[in-house]
C-alpha cells in the first residue's frame, strides 16, 4: 500500500495577475500559427468557448477545434481592449473585451 497524505503534497505557487495577462499573449500566438490544434490546446479541459462568429457555444476540445478551422483562416489577431482578472485556488480567468484585426 502506498499513498500520499494531503500534508506531503506541495502547493502550487499562486499565479500573478500579470501572468494570468501574458496568458492571452500565448493564445494570440497560437492564433498566427493557423493552427486549429494549436488553439484548441490553449483552452482547459472543461473550457467553453462562446465563439465570435457562430452561434453554437463549443465546450470540448474537438468542438473547440472546428471553431477555429474556419475562424483562423480570416488570419485573426485579438487586442485586449478591457480586461478583468480573477484569480482562485488552482484557477484564474481573464475575461473582457477583446478585438480582432483580420488578416493580420
Amino acid at each position: 500500500h502506498s499513498s500520499v497524505m494531503p500534508e506531503g503534497i506541495a502547493a502550487g505557487e499562486p499565479i500573478s495577475e500579470s501572468e494570468v495577462r501574458s496568458l492571452f499573449s500565448l493564445w494570440n500566438n497560437a492564433l498566427a500559427t493557423e493552427d486549429p490544434k494549436q488553439v484548441a490546446a490553449r483552452y482547459a479541459q472543461s473550457g467553453v468557448l462562446l465563439p465570435t462568429v457562430s452561434d453554437t457555444p463549443r465546450t470540448d476540445f474537438a468542438s473547440i477545434e472546428d471553431y477555429f478551422v474556419n475562424f483562423l483562416k480570416l488570419k485573426p489577431q485579438g487586442e485586449i481592449l478591457d480586461s478583468h482578472v480573477t484569480i482562485g485556488t488552482d484557477w484564474c480567468s481573464d475575461v473582457g473585451i477583446y478585438e480582432f484585426a483580420m488578416g493580420a
